[in-house]
């Protein structure tokens, strides 16, 4: 039997369901809007996408999303449908036309949103995914257990390759594990890519050769693919660790080839996910849209954070770090990290930890470590010690007992 491709969907629709999933299978594959002569029997059976599930979840009276067939009752269904592989071939990006093309514009549809993608054995073959993960990320930031502590260069953009040099002497003194790029930072004539990158890999290697371990710091390296790779060899030849770009920029053709590329960890931004989410009629699901870019390379990949400054549910964020640890097939784990950031604070920690159940994590914040009274030495430590008292079971405020760092976060903290 051919391999096949399966994707699921929650679909919305004014016409009769199963006359619906017809057109996106038809409109996916081999049919268009009318019935044409070549397309036979045969060829249908062969090249065809299959309708494998339909099931209708309930009926409403107003469509979810304008332009699409006016009717008095909308279906609300779980549909799933499949493709063989022969259609396109072992392609993220023509699995992507396949899954999450045209079909969202189609009349018969008023909601669509994909919630699962299986994909066949040969997607492994075919990519690499992530060179580091977990064990490898773990491996060059010198962090053996616990989360690594994490926070972003803030202002996101304004600061001098200066400035910026002196925020990270700060905050390898205060021995904080990881550092990163906003995505906003780039490479503006005030604080220029290659000198930034220089000026801060001097802090960070002078810090290293005192104290044995080496911060990783994720520099956004975003642009043209020319650039990227020309970007990625300053950061390794200055002694970096790891590189960052946004995937919703450069696309999945540009991670694939940095992923060729690359021999730093790379660390994936989802920048832009909300237009691709936010309505819950409309667009994807974490958990089928990440397995993609960890096929073409992603070692790290941003999840959002419990009680964050957005709009995202903290269900649906435990849900998008749970789909990050779990594979990405039965044939290829290819375990990717993920990034919990956005408004967070070691309030967060025992939540984290508690419905995740693992610290192979990191955890950035910004403001929670900048803002303390005390110093960025201070709020990398109160963010730490909150994280110890989460893996041990303490209660925060008894943990804070004994450091006065955490102390005097859980005041500025709230």
């Amino acid at each position: 039997m051919s391999e096949r491709i399966y994707a699921s969907y929650w679909l919305e629709t004014g016409d009769d369901p199963r006359r619906a999933a017809d057109v996106i299978a038809g409109e996916q594959s081999s049919g268009t809007f009318i019935a044409l002569p070549n397309e036979t029997p045969e060829l249908k059976q062969r090249s065809g996408a299959r309708v494998e599930r339909l099931e209708v979840l309930e009926t409403v009276d107003k469509p979810s999303l304008p332009g699409g067939m006016p009717s008095d009752v909308y279906h609300r269904c779980a549909l799933q449908i499949s493709w063989p592989l022969e259609n396109l071939g072992p392609s993220l990006p023509n699995l992507m036309s396949t899954i999450a093309g045209n079909l969202f514009e189609l009349r018969q549809v008023s909601g669509l949103r994909i919630t699962d993608l299986q994909l066949p054995a040969s997607f492994a073959r075919a990519y690499q995914g992530p060179a580091f993960g977990i064990d490898g990320t773990r491996k060059l930031a010198g962090v053996t257990t616990g989360p690594l502590i994490g926070t972003i260069i803030k202002p996101s953009v304004g600061l001098s390759v200066e400035q910026t040099a002196q925020q990270v002497r700060e905050l390898v003194a205060g021995a904080i594990d990881f550092i990163k790029d906003d995505e906003l930072q780039a490479d503006g004539s005030f604080c220029p890519f290659d000198e930034r990158v220089t000026a801060v890999m001097r802090v960070v290697n002078e810090a290293a050769q005192r104290s044995g371990r080496k911060a990783m710091v994720a520099f956004n390296l975003t642009g043209d693919l020319d650039q990227m790779k020309r970007r990625h060899d300053h950061v390794l030849a200055q002694g970096g660790t790891c590189v960052m770009v946004c995937l919703n920029s450069v696309g999945i053709v540009g991670l694939q080839e940095l992923r060729r590329h690359s021999q730093l960890p790379i660390h994936a931004h989802r920048a832009g996910w909300g237009y691709l989410s936010r309505s819950p009629a409309l667009g994807w699901d974490y958990g089928p849209w990440q397995k993609i870019w960890r096929l073409a390379g992603a070692d790290h990949l941003h999840v959002n954070g419990l009680r964050n400054k957005f709009s995202e549910a903290d269900e649906s964020v435990i849900a998008a770090a749970k789909a990050v640890l779990a594979p990405v097939m039965p044939e290829a784990a290819m375990p990717a990290m993920p990034v919990f950031s956005s408004g967070q604070t070691g309030l967060q920690a025992e939540d984290t930890y508690r419905a995740l159940g693992t610290t192979d994590l990191i955890h950035t914040a910004g403001g929670g470590i900048f803002g303390h009274p005390a110093g960025v030495s201070a709020g990398v430590e109160a963010l730490r010690e909150a994280w110890v008292a989460a893996v041990n079971q303490i209660p925060l405020a008894r943990h804070a007992a004994t450091s006065s760092a955490l102390r005097q976060a859980m005041e500025f903290w709230r």
